[in-house]
Parts: structure tokens; sequence; C-alpha cells
């Protein structure tokens, strides 16, 4: 069995029901299973271990995966500070090149439809691009794609939880995000394969 990290952020809980989707579609996959985990938000002790939920990740978590998930809210189009921070310290890694080759994607969860998931995710696959990392999308043959109304893009799954953190999933989202797991998971496969 190969393992597919799912690393995000989450401050009130719409990333964290977006990573759980993205879960199910990697643990869909034959072959493949998932290891969820967040990092500490700002002014979090660094070794602190969170009152509930995922564990915090460790840069042993990002070595020994087959393959990574990276969601993360939006914040003003960019990835949240704390999934930054979280980046910055992998230096190492990036030094070793324990993470080129390996498959990657991206989810967010905005506020609203226009609110930069977008941008967002394309930021987030910067350091997985430095590090040497093949970036998987959601191909417009996916169905919940074109008929999505919320969330989803060719970039990488997403949500809008609305600006109160309320608004449910919609089916095509957790579609989406479960596509997302099985694209990553499937390739992650077929790399460990030799395919």
């Amino acid at each position: 069995m190969i393992e597919i990290l799912v690393l995000y952020y989450s401050r009130h809980g719409a990333t964290a029901e977006l990573a759980r989707h993205v879960v199910r579609g990697i643990e869909g996959e034959p072959g493949a299973t998932a290891r969820l985990r967040t990092v500490p938000g700002s002014g979090a002790a660094p070794r602190s271990v969170p009152a509930s939920g995922a564990v915090y990740a460790s840069h042993a978590d990002l070595q020994d995966c087959a393959g990574l998930v990276l969601g993360s809210p939006v914040r003003f189009g960019n990835m949240a500070g704390a999934l930054q921070n979280f980046f910055e310290g992998t230096s190492g890694l990036w030094l070793s090149g324990a993470l080129s080759g390996k498959p990657a994607g991206v989810f967010a969860s905005g506020s609203t439809p226009h609110g930069g998931q977008e941008a967002t995710l394309l930021s987030m696959m910067l350091p997985l691009l430095h590090h040497g990392m093949l970036i998987v999308g959601l191909p417009f043959t996916e169905p919940a794609l074109g008929d999505t109304p919320g969330g989803g893009t060719p970039y990488g799954a997403s949500r809008i939880a609305g600006v109160d953190g309320q608004r449910p999933l919609v089916a095509a989202e957790r579609q989406l995000a479960q596509a997302l797991g099985r694209r990553v998971a499937a390739t992650a496969v077929r790399l460990a394969a030799g395919r």
C-alpha cells in the first residue's frame, strides 16, 4: 500500500471537511491509503498537540509519502500563512530532493464564488513545483467540473463556504474533492509500479 499525505490548514472547519472527501477519494483507489495531517495556526506552540482532529504534520510525513494533496482556506488569493510557514521550513527536503517526482494536488475553501480560490490553488502549487513535485489537476472529463454550482476548477478542488462559513458542500464539490484524491492516488500507484 502506498500512502498519500493529505495536509491542510482549517480555521473554522470548511477546509477540513473538504480534506475528508479528498481522503475518501484516495482510499477508493486500490493500493492506496491516506494519512490526514494539519499544521498549527499562528500563535500555536510548535510542538503542541491539537485538541481535536488531525495531528500536526512533520517533515517526516512529507518525506515518507508517495504523494501529497495540500489544502488551504483562501487568504486574499493566497494559501494560509500557517501552511506557508510549514513549507518555509522544508529547505532540507528541497536540498535532498525528497519530494521530487511525487504527484501532488491542491484544494481550497473560500467564502464567496470569486474570492480568490483559483489564485490560492496556484499559490499552493509554487512550493510544490520548487520541490519537483508533479502537479495533478482536474480535467474537464470530470462531469462535475462543468456542472458545479459551487467550487471546483481544473487547478484543483474547491468549495464556497459562505461568508459565515455555514454553506454546506454541494454534491459537485464533494465529487471533485474525491476525484482529486483518486487522481493523485492513482498517479502515485502507477509511478510506484513503474508504469
